[in-house]
């Protein structure tokens, strides 16, 4: 009797045991929440958010919170109210070192808070800046060497009204990309640019959802053109920050006609981006640089 009762004492404990641990492996599967952060924004001022990290995303939940990177800055994003006395909605910001931010954003006359930093303490009065003050003779020597360069790497391009557009190069040199373009005008009409845009967007814009992309300003553009004659070719070169793509995004370039309508997107996927062909170190003369 004896014995069978010391079985059973060590059965239970043993059960005890069990539980615990399939307790714990439960507790580690459940999943962490990311409290969002509390913020005000209002119709007649603009509020920013400095990142310690470039934004690569941006989904505002509703059209009446206005958002844009400030210029010369990838890490800075400016929101201001599209209307007064919206509700409560909320913006989701994703940054180049992987993190997502959330913010719940309600409208008010007053914010208390303009200025906004996600930045760790001891590094809250410093801004990543984007390649936006560069040293412009060598932005420009290393894109001349792309313009010339005779590595093409995978073609991305695009025909449509006479008019071939098309990416044949893209090339890497410290914090900046050099997206080498061609355009090719078969028609008779000159084409005259209006713009030359760049975005990370997303592949598929469900219905009911707030559009969700971040537009890439260049740095640089080496043999800036404005208009490509009838039977004739261009090529140039543009500098922008270096970035990838997160998942289920894709880089956009888009030139736009002034006065027409031969409208051309180009769409590129990181597997692309990925394979830039890193510019070799170039002699700068450094005498006539300045920042």
């Amino acid at each position: 009797m004896k014995k069978i009762n010391a079985h059973i004492v060590m059965g239970f404990f043993l059960f005890l045991f069990g539980l615990n641990v399939n307790a714990q492996s439960i507790a580690k599967l459940e999943p962490k929440s990311i409290a969002p952060y509390p913020l005000e924004i209002t119709y007649f001022k603009t509020t920013n958010i400095i990142f310690p990290s470039a934004i690569v995303g941006v989904d505002r939940g509703s059209k009446d919170v206005l958002a844009q990177k400030a210029k010369g800055a990838a890490n800075i994003l400016q929101l201001k109210a599209a209307r007064d006395s919206f509700p409560e909605t909320n913006l989701t910001v994703i940054t180049a070192d992987g993190k997502l931010n959330s913010f719940v954003i309600n409208y008010t006359l007053k914010p208390s808070v303009l200025n906004v930093s996600m930045k760790e303490r001891d590094n809250k009065n410093s801004i990543f800046l984007s390649p936006g003050s560069v040293n412009e003779v060598e932005v420009t020597t290393y894109a001349t060497h792309a313009l010339y360069s005779k590595y093409k790497g995978h073609k991305v391009k695009r025909s449509k009204y006479g008019i071939r557009f098309g990416l044949n190069g893209i090339f890497i040199r410290d914090n900046l990309m050099y997206l080498r373009l061609t355009i090719t005008n078969t028609s008779n009409i000159s084409y005259d640019i209006d713009q030359l845009r760049f975005f990370i967007r997303d592949q598929k814009k469900a219905k009911r959802t707030a559009s969700q992309e971040i537009e890439i300003t260049p740095v640089h553009i080496q043999n800036k053109i404005t208009k490509i004659d009838g039977q004739s070719s261009q090529t140039l070169v543009v500098a922008v920050p270096k970035f990838t793509i997160p998942d289920k995004k894709y880089f956009a370039i888009q030139l736009f006609e002034a006065n027409g309508g031969r409208h051309i997107e180009l769409s590129v996927k990181n597997r692309t981006i990925i394979k830039a062909a890193v510019l070799p170190t170039l002699q700068i003369n450094r005498k006539y640089t300045y920042q």
